[in-house]
């Protein structure tokens, strides 16, 4: 596949000009760790936008950090460390999951993606640490959004726009972020629990304590298994976790305080600060479900209380294994890859069963993703106006076209 390799945004506004001018779909590549989430695009040039890395200025003391869009996670991680300070949304890692171990994920990919960790709960989501951007749109027009500064006042609200639109509405190429300092100590507080319902009970319970938890997850017994967690929590069932972070003092009062009050649920173990960022890295990324790598993985938003109902639904109505996050409201679900239409429908009676929420078919083969709804149906209206919004932005539709959605 024929790539134009940019220098800088200008080399950028040139090439998607031409594309939109001889009507060219692009699709555009920076590191290339998530070529395979969403639909798979059929274009037949790629923009690739690695050279725009680098990280361009830092503020550590006010907390902001700006990088080319494609600068790799990793170097701007190495920058943060060396101030103590880290991206709090604690962005997610899925090459292993995507099968796109030799790639490099990159800021850039992360905030189109909006891809936000266990620590969503607490810090919020990447689109709310996003405080401005450079870009060209479906015109080769360069523009610029939002600002380098925590507050701001500059109109439109596009950063959150751009966050989660998979580079369909155009191409950034420098991107500012909030950052936080990291925290001194962490831990984890493990609670066994027989029953996936018991295990709402235990997270929301500790995240409606005032011990400030930034992490509530639970492996069910055939996950708990496979990880420490069972080992360390000596449990035969499933495992609630419940993540504090802070100053020494004060993670060990409230581990110690949230295990006194979860102690009727059952003896709770508690996990050193090593083997909670393990455990917390192999949740975020999703290492726990990501083998056999042929399996179907899912990723459900749903209303936290509703978690554990809506994924034994599907486990009932398909060979599935799952776990929950954010307090019940992020399930992760992996379904046998001889599941009809890759387990769609189970998965999506189930959250409209419930409540609603969305789904997104997260690995697929490319045969399955064209077949099959990856993003969440829209409905006619929001189908309408999320349309309108690819018209104003990338007239030509010529980037990365149908990623998201058919025609869109």
């Amino acid at each position: 596949m024929p790539a134009f390799q940019a220098k800088d945004a200008k080399q950028i506004g040139e090439v998607i000009a031409w594309a939109a001018a001889e009507e060219q779909p692009l699709e555009v590549r920076a590191g290339g760790s998530k070529r395979a989430l969403g639909r798979p695009m059929q274009t037949e040039h790629v923009l690739d936008i690695s050279a725009l890395s680098g990280i361009t200025e830092y503020e550590a003391p006010e907390l902001v950090l700006t990088a080319g869009a494609a600068t790799p996670l990793a170097e701007i991680d190495a920058a943060l460390a060396q101030k103590n300070q880290m991206i709090a949304f604690e962005p997610a890692d899925w090459r292993h999951l995507l099968g796109a171990d030799g790639t490099k994920p990159t800021i850039g990919g992360v905030l189109a993606c909006n891809l936000s960790g266990p620590r969503r709960i607490k810090a919020g989501a990447a689109r709310d640490h996003f405080l401005g951007f450079q870009a060209v749109n479906g015109r080769g027009e360069l523009f610029k959004a939002g600002g380098k500064v925590v507050k701001n006042v500059t109109g439109y609200d596009l950063n959150k726009l751009y966050a989660g639109a998979y580079g369909t509405l155009g191409v950034l190429t420098e991107v500012t972020i909030k950052v936080l300092p990291k925290p001194e100590t962490v831990r984890t507080v493990l609670v066994p629990c027989l029953e996936d319902t018991t295990a709402i009970e235990v997270l929301t319970e500790g995240l409606n304590s005032p011990h400030e938890v930034s992490g509530a997850a639970y492996l069910p017994p055939n996950i708990t298994r496979r990880s420490q967690a069972g080992t360390v929590a000596q449990s035969q069932g499933g495992v609630a976790l419940l993540r504090v972070e802070g100053p020494e003092p004060s993670t060990a009062y409230r581990s110690e305080q949230l295990t006194d009050m979860l102690g009727r649920y059952g003896p709770a173990a508690l996990l050193g600060e090593s083997e909670t960022e393990r455990l917390w890295e192999a949740l975020r990324d999703v290492r726990l479900l990501a083998e056999p790598p042929d399996r179907y993985v899912w990723r459900l938003s749903v209303t936290p209380s509703r978690g554990a109902s809506v994924a034994c639904d599907i486990a009932r109505s398909v060979d599935a294994e799952y776990l929950l996050d954010w307090g019940g409201g992020l399930i992760w679900v992996s379904i046998s890859a001889t599941a009809p239409d890759a387990g769609a429908d189970a998965v999506r009676t189930a959250v409209r069963t419930h409540g609603g929420g969305h789904a997104t078919l997260v690995r697929a083969p490319e045969n399955v993703r064209a077949a099959v709804s990856v993003f969440e149906p829209l409905p006619g209206p929001l189908a309408a106006l999320t349309a309108r919004v690819k018209e104003g932005f990338d007239p030509r539709r010529i980037l990365n076209p149908g990623r998201m959605y058919a025609g869109i």
